[in-house]
């Protein structure tokens, strides 16, 4: 999945480990990197638990199995997510590490000599200690507070849904997401028994261009079913056989990747390549070319790893598309023009904006300032689409009924393949965890046969779901980045609990009304306040606005409640500053998840 203050470009929601944060939930297992060498059972094997930052719990699973498997999970106990997949595990006589991509963390310490403790760091845009200590059982984790949901009503149907969003927007018209000073927009698309509709709010228009980030997954992966049914490529086939002669190196022994383990993203690639070195973090795909990719990919290798498990990749997907593009012997663009778009008739997408499009092209805002356009080169396949409601309803009709597909579709060259080869890309092919399935890049949800992807980059958010059975289908495109709290994906599920008539999301919180602080007495907050050791909360004044910033995380605006209380709206926490007689802060108080953290200051602000 693509979000929040991001540290590593991705096209998938994550958030950060730490304060104003939340963690994805879903849970997988990690494999070694091909060709790593492990014993049948390792001294790290077990539970391990520590604190980060002195304030949040840390605990480890990581179990070695058959032929040096590792599977590998961490709980962050404090904040009610457990199952967060570890990869890349590496063992190596007394040193230990691992990855956790879904937060963008890593860990690398040392096993201490009576295999009781490991010491090391944690990384996640700035380095802290992390002592971890073995268990002789799992520590139960928390469940997270309820989240607030609207009363359910009888299910809506499409033509009468508007008014519904109405209301339930409303709030996040005036005080969330859509709020003016956010500069906020978001389209909506919903189709139901063939009856579509589109409603915009804030900023957007119905017609509005957006980044659909990772959802063009789902695009790569009707490719690759259009390819095989076209007799161009196997699912089976190695990813090998389509890289240029000589890329990369044949295993000498046991499988190797091939095009469907990196579409159902059970291929062993990590999320990014180690390889990727922006020159421009603003827009950071631009430079990763094809050069770059098949570095990667030859140091790499493509032993397939026993047993591999799900593991979200922006790196494989991309590499599948730029493999599809050679065996057809078409830049990526062209391909999908060719195999997809065209016949579609979807003239409102595409990789590189046309002039009539960049006219409608929106504005997309990260942590509320104007974010840069992405550029994709060699990993477009993972995230690079453009396009609007209107013509991703084209699309999530013919997911919904490609028995239905006009006449016309079949009469282009691709076209006639295409009512076959988008139900083959709706075929399971693993499981991923948390009650869900993928199949070629779409996701299943289980207990409600809803298929989904959403996306994310600098400055967008997107969300699409449809449901085979119960007939409706629909796309929000938001312009801003996803972040801890997607507004993206909870207005898509939002929709849908509305469509089907269950309990919905709330989509905002009502904020209480803000006051007037005098500046001198918000010059009085700003420095630093230390939460745990190496974990510092910095408070700065930018005009009329306090801002926070946590160690190894973005900027977080806060809003006067009163003189002292202040809360934030992207996260649901709030903070009370301590005063002196003299009104100087000499600390503050974090109140966030029903805790509350105690923070001293150790530096006045300059």
């Amino acid at each position: 999945m693509l979000s929040g203050v991001m540290n590593l470009p991705v096209f998938c929601s994550v958030a950060m480990l730490g304060v104003f944060s939340s963690l994805s939930s879903l849970s997988t297992l990690a494999q070694p990197p091909a060709g790593s060498a492990q014993t049948a059972t390792s001294p790290a094997d077990g539970i391990w638990l520590g604190t980060l930052g002195g304030r949040l719990r840390v605990q480890v699973h990581l179990k070695m199995g058959p032929a040096g498997a590792w599977s590998c999970a961490l709980d962050s106990l404090d904040q009610g997510a457990a199952g967060i997949p570890c990869g890349h595990v590496q063992v190596s006589g007394d040193a230990v590490a691992f990855d956790v991509p879904d937060v963008q963390g890593k860990f690398s310490g040392t096993l201490s000599a009576d295999g009781k403790t490991l010491t090391g760091t944690w990384t996640q845009g700035a380095p802290l200690p992390l002592v971890l200590e073995r268990q002789t059982a799992a520590v139960a984790t928390p469940k997270p507070p309820p989240t607030p949901t609207d009363a359910a009503m009888a299910p809506v149907g499409v033509a009468d849904l508007k008014p519904v969003l109405d209301r339930d927007l409303a709030i996040a018209l005036k005080s969330g997401a859509l709020a003016p000073e956010t500069h906020g927009g978001v389209t909506i698309g919903v189709v139901q028994h063939g009856v579509e509709r589109i409603f915009s709010y804030g900023t957007a228009k119905d017609d509005s261009v957006f980044e659909i980030g990772s959802i063009t997954k789902t695009f790569t992966g009707l490719v690759l079913a259009q390819m095989v049914l076209q007799g161009k490529v196997r699912l089976d086939e190695p990813v090998r056989e389509l890289l240029p002669p000589g890329t990369v190196a044949k295993p000498a022994s046991g499988d190797e990747i091939t095009l469907v383990d990196i579409s159902d993203q059970h291929a062993g690639l990590p999320r990014m390549p180690d390889n990727f070195h922006p020159a421009d973090k603003n827009n950071p795909y631009a430079d990763y070319d094809t050069k770059l990719l098949y570095a990667f990919i030859a140091k790499h290798g493509v032993a397939h790893p026993a047993d591999a498990p799900f593991l979200y990749s922006n790196l494989a997907v991309g590499l599948l598309g730029q493999a599809l593009a050679n065996r057809a012997n078409v830049p990526y663009p062209t391909l999908l023009h060719d195999q997809v778009i065209g016949p579609l008739k979807m003239g409102d997408t595409a990789i590189a904006l046309t002039p009539e499009m960049s006219a409608r092209f929106i504005q997309g805002y990260a942590d509320g300032k104007p974010a840069h356009a992405w550029d994709l080169d060699a990993l477009a396949g993972a995230g690079g689409i453009r396009s609007t409601a209107a013509d991703m309803l084209k699309y999530l009709q013919a997911q919904l009924h490609p028995d239905r597909l006009t006449a016309g579709v079949a009469a282009t060259a691709d076209g006639k393949t295409l009512a076959a080869a988008i139900p083959m890309s709706h075929q399971i092919h693993a499981e991923v965890g948390g009650g869900q399935h993928i199949a070629l890049n779409w996701f299943r949800i289980d207990k409600t046969g809803s298929f989904w992807h959403n996306g994310g980059t600098g400055g967008y958010s997107s969300y699409a779901l449809f449901n085979p059975e119960k007939d409706f289908g629909l796309i929000v495109l938001y312009n801003s980045g996803p972040g801890p709290d997607s507004f993206a994906d909870k207005l898509g599920a939002h929709i849908e609990q509305r469509l089907t008539g269950v309990a919905a999301v709330k989509m905002a919180r009502e904020f209480p009304p803000t006051v007037e602080v005098d500046a001198k007495v918000l010059d009085g907050y700003a420095g630093d306040y230390q939460l745990a050791p190496n974990f510092i909360l910095t408070v700065t004044r930018d005009g009329a606005h306090v801002m926070t910033q946590a160690t190894g995380q973005g900027k977080v605006e806060i809003f006067p409640e009163s003189a002292t209380k202040f809360f934030a709206k992207v996260v649901d926490a709030e903070i009370t500053f301590e005063v002196d007689g003299e009104g100087r802060a000499t600390g503050l108080v974090l109140h966030q998840n029903g805790a509350e953290h105690e923070a001293k200051r150790v530096k006045q602000g300059q």
